[in-house]
């Protein structure tokens, strides 16, 4: 696979213009933070925040992207030196999706019990996703920061006052999809259990929701998880985070009642705020 030369520039710390870049990648980018907006009066180039971050973000979403691990892409010979194999296959190496639980959840692998309970500080993961099944009535919430994932028992008061108020079962297994692959949601699709979406409050965040899961799952199956108190601290999040998406999310909307309520409050405040901010609810 020959690498873009605007993913090679962004890469190399250079600013990158948006023409340059497909208009999927970069909503997907932005979405995920790894880009800084640089306006030019109505033009706007692009700057990536962290450029190991990005690239290992462009190689847990596609694999192909690998050649950028070896030091000397344009040379069959040193790929072959470093790789064992001229032409890096494909397949990805690492399939599957983490898990995680703040209390013991029986699940089943290949068909036999499989408990998730990681000590704290640790969590699982499943890589034989296609033979994992849960019980129904666990709630699978999806969390998509990664310090929040690991942090589950800091804000368990929060998860728990949620699940009450909305009538939703406690047992809860929670997952990421990290890293970046279809296949937490494949697993989603192929079972029954209700999803719910903790993601930050912002119209990126919304917008990953939409498109990569309610659309496939539906208004019965899924939904985001949005706090009693999010109208309060969004008056202290980020105005540059909303400016920065406005352009790429501000057409972003849904039909169902309460996330749209929230969009419209994201645009009043003009402001995003970052999910882990919930870390430390429980204190």
């Amino acid at each position: 696979m020959a690498i873009n030369t605007s993913i090679q520039a962004l890469l190399a710390g250079e600013q990158v213009a948006g023409s340059r870049l497909s208009s999927k990648l970069l909503n997907e980018l932005l979405a995920e933070g790894m880009l800084l907006v640089i306006s030019h009066g109505s033009r706007k180039s692009y700057l990536a925040r962290d450029t190991e971050a990005l690239k290992r973000f462009l190689i847990d979403r596609d694999e192909s992207y690998r050649i950028l691990e070896v030091n000397l892409p344009d040379s069959r010979a040193s790929m072959a030196t470093e790789t064992g194999n001229s032409k890096l296959v494909t397949v990805r190496s690492c399939p599957g999706f983490p898990v995680n639980s703040y209390e013991p959840i029986e699940c089943f692998l290949r068909g036999e019990s499989f408990w998730v309970n990681p000590q704290e500080g640790s969590f699982l993961f499943v890589s034989d996703w296609e033979k994992f099944t849960i019980p129904e009535d666990v709630v699978i919430i999806g969390i998509e920061n990664m310090e929040n994932f690991r942090m589950i028992r800091k804000q368990r008061l929060l998860f728990e006052k949620y699940l009450k108020v909305h009538e939703f079962s406690n047992r809860v297994l929670f997952v990421s999809r990290y890293p970046q692959s279809s296949d937490l949601r494949r697993w989603l699709c192929s079972i029954p259990n209700y999803y719910l979406h903790f993601g930050d409050f912002d119209l990126a965040g919304i917008n990953i929701f939409l498109f990569e899961f309610h659309q496939y799952l539906g208004k019965e199956r899924s939904s985001y998880l949005i706090p009693d108190d999010i109208e309060f601290r969004l008056q202290s999040g980020s105005r540059n985070r909303y400016d920065e998406q406005y352009s790429h999310f501000k057409d972003v909307k849904s039909d169902v009642f309460e996330l749209q309520q929230l969009i419209a409050l994201i645009h009043r405040e003009r402001k995003a705020y970052d999910q882990e901010g919930y870390i430390c609810c429980n204190s």
